[in-house]
């Protein structure tokens, strides 16, 4: 008898320590997962920028309905972008351009990219400082000035870490926008069957609109951003 229970209590002890070796691993395979997850989130919520949901409101002012079928389009493009760039970081631990390609790619990438970023950064500022407008009667200069001094103050001089925090509890805003949808009420009928069933229809204007969306979706700084980040974040948890 007493083997046998020293065999049981071994067994349940073996299966124990099994059950907590699992946990901790499992545990482990899911913090690398936020890990991963934490800068293409942010970069994925930054993606949704003030010119962004301009773009978009202009599109649907004019077309109403008209241009969902460019989402089941563009969707999975963006999805595919920012899986390609996290992976290009997390395996081979460096950034997209400077270690892989020659000094005027580098600087050719550089030049574009800084000329892309300032004209949408006017633009981001322009859009953040109209829809305060319509809260609070100000010009839209004095508005756009404030938010790029504040934007500027907290990138000197908030803590790097801290600062990337802040930004992915942020995300949980764009909960929002599914939200809004439901709040509002659609004809969801008409939504769907717009998206995936309707003919599009092709214009002049319709074209000029695509181009900003998908400009807005897709942007060129993301790719660098979302790959950096991830190094970032790999390098300060020491996994490279």
């Amino acid at each position: 008898k007493t083997q046998k229970n020293l065999r049981r209590n071994f067994t349940k002890a073996e299966k124990q320590a099994y059950h907590l070796g699992k946990s901790v691993v499992n545990r482990k395979r899911f913090n690398r997962f936020l890990r991963v997850l934490g800068p293409g989130l942010v970069t994925g919520a930054a993606d949704d920028d003030p010119s962004g949901i301009a773009t978009y409101s202009q599109a649907g002012a004019a077309h109403g309905y008209g241009l969902l079928w460019a989402f089941p389009l563009m969707y999975p493009l963006l999805l595919a972008v920012q899986e390609s760039c996290a992976r290009i970081g997390a395996i081979t631990g460096k950034g997209l351009i400077k270690d892989n390609y020659s000094k005027k790619m580098l600087y050719l990438a550089v030049v574009l990219a800084v000329t892309a970023n300032t004209i949408n950064i006017g633009a981001d500022l322009g859009a953040m400082a109209a829809t305060t407008q319509l809260f609070i009667d100000l010009p839209i200069a004095p508005l756009a000035i404030f938010y790029a001094i504040l934007i500027v103050v907290l990138v000197i001089f908030v803590n790097y870490k801290t600062y990337a925090k802040i930004l992915k509890w942020l995300a949980i805003t764009l909960f929002a926008y599914p939200a809004t949808a439901f709040l509002v009420g659609q004809d969801w009928q008409q939504v769907l069957s717009h998206t995936f069933a309707t003919a599009p229809t092709i214009d002049l204007n319709a074209i000029y609109i695509l181009v900003g969306m998908l400009g807005t979706t897709i942007s060129p700084y993301l790719f660098f951003w979302d790959t950096s980040e991830v190094v970032e974040e790999e390098i300060a948890k020491h996994n490279m």
